[in-house]
Protein backbone atom coordinates (compact mmCIF):
# COMPACT_ATOMS: atom_id res chain seq x y z
CA UNK A 1 0.00 0.00 0.00
CA UNK A 2 1.46 3.40 -0.99
CA UNK A 3 0.49 6.87 0.12
CA UNK A 4 -0.07 8.59 -3.21
CA UNK A 5 0.56 12.10 -1.85
CA UNK A 6 3.77 11.41 0.14
CA UNK A 7 5.05 8.54 -1.99
CA UNK A 8 5.69 6.45 1.14
CA UNK A 9 5.24 2.63 1.17
CA UNK A 10 2.79 1.82 4.01
CA UNK A 11 2.79 -2.02 3.82
CA UNK A 12 0.61 -4.70 2.28
CA UNK A 13 -3.09 -4.07 1.85
CA UNK A 14 -5.51 -6.59 3.41
CA UNK A 15 -8.55 -5.33 1.54
CA UNK A 16 -10.23 -7.97 -0.59
CA UNK A 17 -10.54 -7.17 -4.24
CA UNK A 18 -13.45 -8.73 -6.16
CA UNK A 19 -12.11 -10.55 -9.25
CA UNK A 20 -13.13 -9.07 -12.55
CA UNK A 21 -15.25 -11.33 -14.77
CA UNK A 22 -13.47 -11.68 -18.09
CA UNK A 23 -16.75 -11.59 -19.91
CA UNK A 24 -17.83 -8.42 -18.13
CA UNK A 25 -15.63 -6.22 -20.24
CA UNK A 26 -16.91 -7.85 -23.39
CA UNK A 27 -20.56 -7.54 -22.44
CA UNK A 28 -19.97 -3.94 -21.48
CA UNK A 29 -18.77 -3.16 -24.97
CA UNK A 30 -20.93 -5.46 -27.07
CA UNK A 31 -24.64 -5.16 -26.41
CA UNK A 32 -26.78 -8.30 -26.51
CA UNK A 33 -28.69 -8.93 -29.71
CA UNK A 34 -32.37 -9.27 -28.93
CA UNK A 35 -34.27 -12.16 -30.47
CA UNK A 36 -37.12 -10.94 -32.68
CA UNK A 37 -40.56 -11.36 -31.13
CA UNK A 38 -41.71 -13.68 -33.92
CA UNK A 39 -38.72 -16.00 -33.41
CA UNK A 40 -39.15 -16.03 -29.60
CA UNK A 41 -42.79 -16.95 -30.00
CA UNK A 42 -41.90 -19.66 -32.51
CA UNK A 43 -39.32 -21.12 -30.13
CA UNK A 44 -41.85 -21.14 -27.31
CA UNK A 45 -44.37 -22.95 -29.48
CA UNK A 46 -41.76 -25.44 -30.67
CA UNK A 47 -40.93 -26.31 -27.07
CA UNK A 48 -44.60 -26.96 -26.31
CA UNK A 49 -45.19 -29.21 -29.32
CA UNK A 50 -42.55 -31.57 -30.58
CA UNK A 51 -42.87 -33.55 -33.78
CA UNK A 52 -39.28 -34.69 -34.22
CA UNK A 53 -38.82 -37.26 -36.94
CA UNK A 54 -35.78 -39.03 -35.62
CA UNK A 55 -35.68 -42.65 -34.45
CA UNK A 56 -33.99 -42.81 -31.08
CA UNK A 57 -30.54 -44.37 -30.89
CA UNK A 58 -29.62 -47.66 -29.33
CA UNK A 59 -28.32 -47.60 -25.74
CA UNK A 60 -24.70 -46.35 -25.74
CA UNK A 61 -21.91 -48.78 -24.89
CA UNK A 62 -20.28 -48.37 -21.45
CA UNK A 63 -17.41 -45.89 -21.61
CA UNK A 64 -14.14 -47.56 -20.59
CA UNK A 65 -11.69 -44.82 -21.51
CA UNK A 66 -11.91 -41.09 -21.66
CA UNK A 67 -12.62 -40.19 -25.23
CA UNK A 68 -13.29 -37.03 -27.11
CA UNK A 69 -16.98 -36.28 -27.38
CA UNK A 70 -18.59 -37.21 -30.68
CA UNK A 71 -18.55 -34.38 -33.20
CA UNK A 72 -21.87 -35.33 -34.76
CA UNK A 73 -25.33 -35.04 -33.15
CA UNK A 74 -27.68 -37.92 -32.57
CA UNK A 75 -30.50 -35.69 -33.71
CA UNK A 76 -30.74 -33.26 -36.57
CA UNK A 77 -30.67 -29.59 -35.75
CA UNK A 78 -34.29 -28.49 -35.74
CA UNK A 79 -35.29 -25.30 -37.49
CA UNK A 80 -38.40 -23.26 -36.84
CA UNK A 81 -40.64 -21.69 -39.44
CA UNK A 82 -39.98 -18.33 -37.76
CA UNK A 83 -36.25 -18.84 -38.44
CA UNK A 84 -36.98 -18.71 -42.16
CA UNK A 85 -39.03 -15.51 -42.05
CA UNK A 86 -37.30 -12.12 -42.10
CA UNK A 87 -40.33 -9.88 -41.97
CA UNK A 88 -44.06 -9.93 -42.57
CA UNK A 89 -46.27 -7.30 -44.17
CA UNK A 90 -48.93 -7.84 -41.49
CA UNK A 91 -49.08 -9.06 -37.90
CA UNK A 92 -49.86 -12.74 -37.27
CA UNK A 93 -51.72 -14.02 -34.23
CA UNK A 94 -50.12 -16.49 -31.84
CA UNK A 95 -52.47 -19.16 -33.13
CA UNK A 96 -51.54 -18.54 -36.75
CA UNK A 97 -47.82 -18.65 -35.95
CA UNK A 98 -48.35 -22.00 -34.24
CA UNK A 99 -50.25 -23.22 -37.30
CA UNK A 100 -47.42 -22.20 -39.61
CA UNK A 101 -44.86 -23.87 -37.33
CA UNK A 102 -46.70 -27.22 -37.47
CA UNK A 103 -47.14 -27.05 -41.25
CA UNK A 104 -43.43 -26.29 -41.56
CA UNK A 105 -42.66 -29.26 -39.28
CA UNK A 106 -44.77 -31.45 -41.55
CA UNK A 107 -42.76 -30.26 -44.56
CA UNK A 108 -39.40 -30.70 -42.86
CA UNK A 109 -40.37 -34.18 -41.71
CA UNK A 110 -40.94 -35.21 -45.32
CA UNK A 111 -37.58 -33.80 -46.35
CA UNK A 112 -35.76 -35.64 -43.56
CA UNK A 113 -37.55 -38.92 -44.31
CA UNK A 114 -36.52 -38.72 -47.98
CA UNK A 115 -32.91 -38.07 -46.94
CA UNK A 116 -32.90 -41.05 -44.59
CA UNK A 117 -34.50 -43.48 -47.05
CA UNK A 118 -32.08 -42.40 -49.78
CA UNK A 119 -29.19 -42.83 -47.34
CA UNK A 120 -30.32 -46.37 -46.49
CA UNK A 121 -30.15 -47.38 -50.13
CA UNK A 122 -26.80 -45.70 -50.73
CA UNK A 123 -24.83 -46.77 -47.65
CA UNK A 124 -26.49 -50.07 -46.74
CA UNK A 125 -28.17 -51.79 -49.67
CA UNK A 126 -25.70 -51.00 -52.48
CA UNK A 127 -22.45 -51.67 -50.55
CA UNK A 128 -23.74 -54.96 -49.09
CA UNK A 129 -24.73 -56.08 -52.57
CA UNK A 130 -21.40 -55.05 -54.18
CA UNK A 131 -19.32 -56.57 -51.37
CA UNK A 132 -21.39 -59.77 -51.51
CA UNK A 133 -22.18 -59.47 -47.79
CA UNK A 134 -25.75 -60.58 -48.57
CA UNK A 135 -27.37 -61.97 -51.66
CA UNK A 136 -29.71 -59.87 -53.77
CA UNK A 137 -32.59 -62.08 -52.68
CA UNK A 138 -31.84 -61.59 -48.98
CA UNK A 139 -31.49 -57.83 -49.39
CA UNK A 140 -34.77 -57.80 -51.31
CA UNK A 141 -36.51 -59.50 -48.40
CA UNK A 142 -35.03 -57.14 -45.80
CA UNK A 143 -35.50 -53.85 -47.67
CA UNK A 144 -38.82 -54.82 -49.25
CA UNK A 145 -40.48 -52.08 -51.30
CA UNK A 146 -38.52 -49.25 -49.64
CA UNK A 147 -37.51 -47.83 -53.03
CA UNK A 148 -41.13 -47.28 -54.01
CA UNK A 149 -41.81 -45.09 -50.95
CA UNK A 150 -39.22 -42.42 -51.80
CA UNK A 151 -41.08 -41.02 -54.89
CA UNK A 152 -44.32 -40.87 -52.87
CA UNK A 153 -42.79 -38.61 -50.23
CA UNK A 154 -40.92 -36.56 -52.83
CA UNK A 155 -44.31 -35.88 -54.42
CA UNK A 156 -45.80 -34.69 -51.11
CA UNK A 157 -42.76 -32.54 -50.36
CA UNK A 158 -43.06 -30.82 -53.75
CA UNK A 159 -46.75 -30.19 -53.14
CA UNK A 160 -46.18 -28.75 -49.67
CA UNK A 161 -43.36 -26.48 -50.80
CA UNK A 162 -45.56 -25.29 -53.65
CA UNK A 163 -48.14 -24.09 -51.13
CA UNK A 164 -45.77 -21.55 -49.54
CA UNK A 165 -46.58 -18.01 -50.55
CA UNK A 166 -44.33 -14.99 -51.02
CA UNK A 167 -44.05 -14.50 -47.26
CA UNK A 168 -43.48 -18.25 -46.70
CA UNK A 169 -46.91 -18.79 -45.20
CA UNK A 170 -49.31 -21.61 -46.17
CA UNK A 171 -53.02 -20.91 -46.44
CA UNK A 172 -54.62 -24.33 -47.06
CA UNK A 173 -53.02 -27.72 -46.43
CA UNK A 174 -56.10 -29.95 -46.00
CA UNK A 175 -57.01 -30.47 -49.69
CA UNK A 176 -53.39 -31.30 -50.56
CA UNK A 177 -53.22 -33.99 -47.86
CA UNK A 178 -56.61 -35.36 -48.93
CA UNK A 179 -55.40 -35.78 -52.50
CA UNK A 180 -52.10 -37.38 -51.46
CA UNK A 181 -53.13 -39.76 -48.66
CA UNK A 182 -54.49 -42.52 -50.96
CA UNK A 183 -50.88 -43.06 -52.14
CA UNK A 184 -50.11 -44.44 -48.68
CA UNK A 185 -51.85 -47.70 -49.48
CA UNK A 186 -48.40 -48.68 -50.76
CA UNK A 187 -47.48 -48.96 -47.08
CA UNK A 188 -49.57 -52.12 -46.76
CA UNK A 189 -47.04 -54.11 -48.79
CA UNK A 190 -44.04 -52.55 -47.05
CA UNK A 191 -45.32 -52.99 -43.49
CA UNK A 192 -46.56 -56.55 -44.08
CA UNK A 193 -43.05 -57.47 -45.25
CA UNK A 194 -41.43 -56.02 -42.12
CA UNK A 195 -42.26 -59.02 -39.92
CA UNK A 196 -40.22 -61.43 -42.02
CA UNK A 197 -37.62 -58.73 -42.76
CA UNK A 198 -36.85 -58.20 -39.07
CA UNK A 199 -36.53 -61.95 -38.45
CA UNK A 200 -34.18 -62.39 -41.43
CA UNK A 201 -32.06 -59.38 -40.44
CA UNK A 202 -31.67 -60.70 -36.87
CA UNK A 203 -30.71 -64.07 -38.30
CA UNK A 204 -28.14 -62.59 -40.70
CA UNK A 205 -26.52 -60.62 -37.88
CA UNK A 206 -25.09 -63.94 -36.65
CA UNK A 207 -22.81 -63.80 -39.69
CA UNK A 208 -19.60 -62.01 -38.65
CA UNK A 209 -19.27 -60.13 -41.94
CA UNK A 210 -22.81 -58.78 -41.67
CA UNK A 211 -22.41 -57.88 -38.00
CA UNK A 212 -19.07 -56.12 -38.66
CA UNK A 213 -20.43 -54.10 -41.59
CA UNK A 214 -23.55 -52.99 -39.69
CA UNK A 215 -21.49 -52.06 -36.63
CA UNK A 216 -19.14 -49.91 -38.72
CA UNK A 217 -22.11 -48.15 -40.28
CA UNK A 218 -23.69 -47.51 -36.88
CA UNK A 219 -20.45 -46.01 -35.58
CA UNK A 220 -20.13 -43.71 -38.59
CA UNK A 221 -21.30 -40.10 -38.46
CA UNK A 222 -24.00 -40.47 -41.13
CA UNK A 223 -26.00 -42.97 -39.05
CA UNK A 224 -26.43 -40.73 -35.98
CA UNK A 225 -25.81 -43.94 -33.98
CA UNK A 226 -28.95 -45.59 -35.37
CA UNK A 227 -28.85 -49.16 -36.57
CA UNK A 228 -30.21 -50.45 -39.89
CA UNK A 229 -33.55 -51.50 -38.44
CA UNK A 230 -34.13 -48.01 -37.02
CA UNK A 231 -33.90 -46.69 -40.56
CA UNK A 232 -36.08 -49.42 -42.06
CA UNK A 233 -38.76 -48.72 -39.46
CA UNK A 234 -38.85 -44.97 -40.16
CA UNK A 235 -41.67 -45.15 -42.77
CA UNK A 236 -43.98 -46.95 -40.35
CA UNK A 237 -43.18 -44.44 -37.61
CA UNK A 238 -43.79 -41.57 -40.00
CA UNK A 239 -47.15 -42.99 -41.06
CA UNK A 240 -48.66 -42.63 -37.59
CA UNK A 241 -47.41 -39.06 -37.23
CA UNK A 242 -49.79 -37.68 -39.87
CA UNK A 243 -52.96 -37.74 -37.70
CA UNK A 244 -51.07 -36.08 -34.85
CA UNK A 245 -49.73 -33.31 -37.08
CA UNK A 246 -53.12 -32.69 -38.68
CA UNK A 247 -54.73 -32.57 -35.26
CA UNK A 248 -52.29 -29.85 -34.16
CA UNK A 249 -52.91 -27.90 -37.35
CA UNK A 250 -56.66 -28.18 -36.76
CA UNK A 251 -56.29 -26.86 -33.19
CA UNK A 252 -54.68 -23.71 -34.55
CA UNK A 253 -57.09 -23.25 -37.45
CA UNK A 254 -59.68 -20.51 -36.73
CA UNK A 255 -63.37 -20.84 -37.65
CA UNK A 256 -64.30 -19.81 -41.18
CA UNK A 257 -60.79 -20.72 -42.36
CA UNK A 258 -60.73 -22.63 -45.70
CA UNK A 259 -58.99 -25.57 -43.95
CA UNK A 260 -61.67 -25.87 -41.29
CA UNK A 261 -63.79 -28.17 -43.47
CA UNK A 262 -61.01 -30.13 -45.21
CA UNK A 263 -58.87 -31.08 -42.19
CA UNK A 264 -61.45 -33.36 -40.48
CA UNK A 265 -61.96 -35.26 -43.75
CA UNK A 266 -58.21 -35.61 -44.19
CA UNK A 267 -57.83 -36.92 -40.63
CA UNK A 268 -60.60 -39.45 -41.13
CA UNK A 269 -59.02 -40.66 -44.36
CA UNK A 270 -55.52 -41.15 -42.93
CA UNK A 271 -56.92 -42.94 -39.88
CA UNK A 272 -58.79 -45.38 -42.15
CA UNK A 273 -55.59 -46.03 -44.10
CA UNK A 274 -53.57 -46.55 -40.92
CA UNK A 275 -56.16 -48.96 -39.55
CA UNK A 276 -56.11 -50.93 -42.80
CA UNK A 277 -52.30 -51.04 -42.86
CA UNK A 278 -52.27 -52.15 -39.24
CA UNK A 279 -54.83 -54.90 -39.71
CA UNK A 280 -53.05 -56.29 -42.77
CA UNK A 281 -49.73 -56.16 -40.93
CA UNK A 282 -51.29 -58.02 -38.00
CA UNK A 283 -52.58 -60.72 -40.33
CA UNK A 284 -49.16 -61.04 -41.97
CA UNK A 285 -47.45 -61.37 -38.59
CA UNK A 286 -49.98 -63.98 -37.47
CA UNK A 287 -49.28 -66.04 -40.59
CA UNK A 288 -45.52 -65.66 -40.16
CA UNK A 289 -45.44 -67.01 -36.60
CA UNK A 290 -48.10 -69.62 -37.32
CA UNK A 291 -45.84 -71.07 -40.02
CA UNK A 292 -43.01 -71.24 -37.48
CA UNK A 293 -44.86 -73.51 -35.05
CA UNK A 294 -43.62 -77.10 -34.81
CA UNK A 295 -45.92 -79.77 -33.37
CA UNK A 296 -44.77 -82.90 -31.56
CA UNK A 297 -48.31 -84.36 -31.62
CA UNK A 298 -51.18 -84.05 -34.06
CA UNK A 299 -53.54 -83.24 -31.15
CA UNK A 300 -51.71 -79.91 -30.76
CA UNK A 301 -52.90 -78.75 -34.18
CA UNK A 302 -56.12 -77.24 -32.86
CA UNK A 303 -58.42 -75.49 -35.31
CA UNK A 304 -58.25 -72.18 -33.41
CA UNK A 305 -54.62 -71.67 -34.48
CA UNK A 306 -55.44 -71.76 -38.19
CA UNK A 307 -58.64 -69.75 -37.70
CA UNK A 308 -56.84 -66.89 -35.87
CA UNK A 309 -56.13 -63.83 -37.99
CA UNK A 310 -53.97 -61.79 -35.65
CA UNK A 311 -51.89 -61.84 -32.48
CA UNK A 312 -52.90 -60.01 -29.33
CA UNK A 313 -49.36 -60.30 -27.98
CA UNK A 314 -46.35 -62.57 -27.84
CA UNK A 315 -43.12 -62.67 -25.89
CA UNK A 316 -40.97 -64.44 -23.35
CA UNK A 317 -42.31 -65.74 -20.03
CA UNK A 318 -40.89 -68.21 -17.50
CA UNK A 319 -42.49 -71.41 -16.21
CA UNK A 320 -42.51 -72.73 -12.64
CA UNK A 321 -39.27 -74.57 -13.38
CA UNK A 322 -37.56 -71.43 -14.59
CA UNK A 323 -37.77 -72.50 -18.22
CA UNK A 324 -37.96 -69.75 -20.81
CA UNK A 325 -41.10 -70.05 -22.91
CA UNK A 326 -42.13 -67.99 -25.91
CA UNK A 327 -45.87 -67.51 -25.53
CA UNK A 328 -48.24 -66.51 -28.35
CA UNK A 329 -51.72 -65.16 -27.65
CA UNK A 330 -53.46 -65.58 -30.99
CA UNK A 331 -56.93 -64.26 -31.66
CA UNK A 332 -58.56 -67.53 -30.56
CA UNK A 333 -55.93 -69.51 -28.67
CA UNK A 334 -52.99 -69.27 -26.24
CA UNK A 335 -49.94 -71.26 -27.37
CA UNK A 336 -46.89 -71.95 -25.19
CA UNK A 337 -43.71 -72.79 -27.08
CA UNK A 338 -40.02 -73.44 -26.56
CA UNK A 339 -37.66 -71.59 -28.90
CA UNK A 340 -35.72 -74.02 -31.05
CA UNK A 341 -32.05 -73.79 -32.02
CA UNK A 342 -32.03 -71.68 -35.16
CA UNK A 343 -30.31 -72.76 -38.33
CA UNK A 344 -28.40 -69.81 -39.79
CA UNK A 345 -30.20 -70.23 -43.10
CA UNK A 346 -33.48 -71.66 -41.82
CA UNK A 347 -36.70 -69.91 -40.75
CA UNK A 348 -37.57 -69.05 -37.13
CA UNK A 349 -39.22 -72.03 -35.43
CA UNK A 350 -40.96 -72.65 -32.09
CA UNK A 351 -41.69 -76.06 -30.56
CA UNK A 352 -45.25 -76.15 -29.20
CA UNK A 353 -45.19 -76.97 -25.48
CA UNK A 354 -48.14 -78.92 -24.03
CA UNK A 355 -51.62 -78.46 -25.43
CA UNK A 356 -52.78 -75.07 -26.81
CA UNK A 357 -55.45 -73.37 -24.66
CA UNK A 358 -58.52 -72.01 -26.54
CA UNK A 359 -59.26 -68.43 -25.42
CA UNK A 360 -62.96 -69.18 -25.00
CA UNK A 361 -62.11 -71.74 -22.27
CA UNK A 362 -59.36 -69.76 -20.54
CA UNK A 363 -59.36 -68.88 -16.86
CA UNK A 364 -56.97 -66.21 -15.57
CA UNK A 365 -55.68 -65.67 -12.05
CA UNK A 366 -53.52 -62.72 -11.02
CA UNK A 367 -51.01 -63.99 -8.43
CA UNK A 368 -50.12 -61.33 -5.83
CA UNK A 369 -46.47 -60.45 -5.35
CA UNK A 370 -44.65 -61.66 -2.25
CA UNK A 371 -46.42 -64.96 -1.72
CA UNK A 372 -43.98 -67.57 -0.38
CA UNK A 373 -43.24 -70.41 -2.75
CA UNK A 374 -44.57 -73.86 -2.03
CA UNK A 375 -44.64 -77.21 -3.75
CA UNK A 376 -46.01 -76.86 -7.25
CA UNK A 377 -45.37 -73.10 -7.42
CA UNK A 378 -42.31 -71.07 -8.33
CA UNK A 379 -39.03 -72.24 -6.85
CA UNK A 380 -36.62 -70.13 -4.86
CA UNK A 381 -33.98 -70.45 -7.55
CA UNK A 382 -36.31 -68.60 -9.85
CA UNK A 383 -36.04 -65.30 -8.01
CA UNK A 384 -33.16 -65.85 -5.61
CA UNK A 385 -35.41 -66.10 -2.55
CA UNK A 386 -38.60 -67.76 -1.36
CA UNK A 387 -40.93 -65.06 -2.75
CA UNK A 388 -42.20 -64.51 -6.26
CA UNK A 389 -43.16 -61.44 -8.26
CA UNK A 390 -44.96 -60.57 -11.49
CA UNK A 391 -46.74 -63.93 -11.81
CA UNK A 392 -50.13 -65.02 -13.11
CA UNK A 393 -51.81 -68.35 -13.78
CA UNK A 394 -53.74 -69.49 -16.83
CA UNK A 395 -55.82 -72.65 -16.97
CA UNK A 396 -58.35 -74.20 -19.30
CA UNK A 397 -61.09 -76.78 -19.14
CA UNK A 398 -63.25 -78.05 -21.94
CA UNK A 399 -62.58 -80.34 -24.84
CA UNK A 400 -59.20 -81.61 -23.58
CA UNK A 401 -57.64 -82.63 -20.29
CA UNK A 402 -57.63 -79.73 -17.78
CA UNK A 403 -54.28 -78.00 -17.53
CA UNK A 404 -52.79 -75.07 -15.66
CA UNK A 405 -49.67 -72.95 -16.17
CA UNK A 406 -48.14 -70.47 -13.72
CA UNK A 407 -46.07 -67.93 -15.62
CA UNK A 408 -43.74 -65.11 -14.64
CA UNK A 409 -43.24 -61.87 -16.58
CA UNK A 410 -40.07 -59.79 -16.56
CA UNK A 411 -41.62 -56.94 -14.58
CA UNK A 412 -44.92 -55.55 -13.33
CA UNK A 413 -45.68 -53.56 -16.48
CA UNK A 414 -45.08 -56.58 -18.68
CA UNK A 415 -47.34 -58.64 -16.44
CA UNK A 416 -50.17 -56.11 -16.63
CA UNK A 417 -49.93 -56.02 -20.41
CA UNK A 418 -50.25 -59.79 -20.56
CA UNK A 419 -53.22 -59.76 -18.18
CA UNK A 420 -54.95 -57.01 -20.18
CA UNK A 421 -54.46 -58.86 -23.45
CA UNK A 422 -55.61 -62.17 -21.97
CA UNK A 423 -58.77 -60.63 -20.55
CA UNK A 424 -59.50 -58.96 -23.87
CA UNK A 425 -59.03 -62.24 -25.75
CA UNK A 426 -61.25 -64.12 -23.31
CA UNK A 427 -64.07 -61.58 -23.57
CA UNK A 428 -63.90 -61.38 -27.37
CA UNK A 429 -63.81 -65.17 -27.78
CA UNK A 430 -66.73 -65.78 -25.43
CA UNK A 431 -68.79 -63.04 -27.08
CA UNK A 432 -68.04 -64.59 -30.47
CA UNK A 433 -68.95 -68.03 -29.18
CA UNK A 434 -72.23 -66.72 -27.74
CA UNK A 435 -73.12 -65.03 -31.01
CA UNK A 436 -72.23 -68.17 -32.94
CA UNK A 437 -74.59 -70.30 -30.86
CA UNK A 438 -77.52 -68.22 -32.16
CA UNK A 439 -76.46 -68.47 -35.81
CA UNK A 440 -76.78 -71.16 -38.42
CA UNK A 441 -73.64 -73.31 -38.88
CA UNK A 442 -72.88 -71.62 -42.20
CA UNK A 443 -73.03 -68.18 -40.51
CA UNK A 444 -70.66 -69.00 -37.66
CA UNK A 445 -67.76 -67.00 -38.93
CA UNK A 446 -65.55 -64.72 -36.86
CA UNK A 447 -66.66 -61.12 -37.23
CA UNK A 448 -64.26 -58.44 -38.34
CA UNK A 449 -62.48 -56.74 -35.46
CA UNK A 450 -64.10 -53.50 -34.41
CA UNK A 451 -62.42 -50.61 -36.16
CA UNK A 452 -62.02 -47.22 -34.58
CA UNK A 453 -61.10 -43.97 -36.23
CA UNK A 454 -58.62 -42.92 -33.54
CA UNK A 455 -54.94 -42.87 -34.42
CA UNK A 456 -52.98 -45.69 -32.91
CA UNK A 457 -49.56 -45.63 -31.33
CA UNK A 458 -46.47 -47.62 -32.32
CA UNK A 459 -43.35 -48.41 -30.45
CA UNK A 460 -43.66 -48.33 -26.63
CA UNK A 461 -40.82 -49.30 -24.28
CA UNK A 462 -40.24 -52.59 -22.50
CA UNK A 463 -38.61 -56.01 -22.73
CA UNK A 464 -38.53 -57.39 -26.27
CA UNK A 465 -42.20 -58.33 -26.12
CA UNK A 466 -44.51 -57.32 -28.91
CA UNK A 467 -48.08 -56.49 -28.03
CA UNK A 468 -50.81 -56.28 -30.63
CA UNK A 469 -53.72 -55.14 -28.53
CA UNK A 470 -57.16 -53.72 -29.12
CA UNK A 471 -56.83 -50.17 -27.87
CA UNK A 472 -58.60 -46.88 -28.23
CA UNK A 473 -56.97 -43.81 -29.71
CA UNK A 474 -55.32 -42.98 -26.37
CA UNK A 475 -53.70 -46.43 -26.23
CA UNK A 476 -55.82 -47.47 -23.23
CA UNK A 477 -57.49 -50.90 -23.37
CA UNK A 478 -61.16 -50.63 -24.17
CA UNK A 479 -63.89 -53.16 -24.86
CA UNK A 480 -66.26 -50.77 -26.60
CA UNK A 481 -64.34 -48.64 -29.08
CA UNK A 482 -61.26 -50.58 -30.08
CA UNK A 483 -58.75 -50.90 -32.85
CA UNK A 484 -55.75 -53.06 -33.47
CA UNK A 485 -52.65 -51.40 -32.12
CA UNK A 486 -49.20 -52.76 -32.69
CA UNK A 487 -46.33 -51.56 -30.63
CA UNK A 488 -42.97 -53.09 -29.83
CA UNK A 489 -41.86 -53.05 -26.23
CA UNK A 490 -38.12 -52.79 -25.73
CA UNK A 491 -36.76 -52.18 -22.24
CA UNK A 492 -33.45 -50.72 -23.33
CA UNK A 493 -34.74 -48.27 -25.94
CA UNK A 494 -36.77 -45.12 -25.67
CA UNK A 495 -39.83 -44.44 -27.84
CA UNK A 496 -38.97 -44.55 -31.52
CA UNK A 497 -40.55 -41.53 -33.13
CA UNK A 498 -40.48 -40.67 -36.75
Amino acid sequence: RIDAKKGIFLGPCNKRVKPVDKSASVTGIITQVKTPALKRLGQSIQRSISFRTEARPLPPMPIRTRQKASSFPRRRNSQLWSDTVDSLSHELSTKEIKRQEVIYELTQGEKQLIEDLSLVKKVYYEPMLKLDIMTESELGQIFGTLDSLIPLHEDLLARLEGLRGAEKTVQEVGPTMMDWFPCLEAYITYCCNQVGAKALLDQKKQDKRVEHFLRLCQESSFSRKLDLWNFLDLPRSRLVKYPLLLKEIQKSTPPEHPDEEALPHAMELIQRIITEVNLKTGEAECQFYRRGLCYSEDSQRVSEIQASRFLYCHGELKSTKGQKLHVFLFELVLVLTRPMAQDREGPVQFQVYRQPLPAAHLHLEDLPDGEPSSSGSFRGAFTGNDKVKNCFRVSATGRSKPQSHSLQANDSFNKQQWISCLRQAMVQSRDRQAQGSHCKPSERLSPEPTRATGAFQLNGSFTDTEFHCYCDCDSRLSQDNTQLVSYTLSRNCENNVM
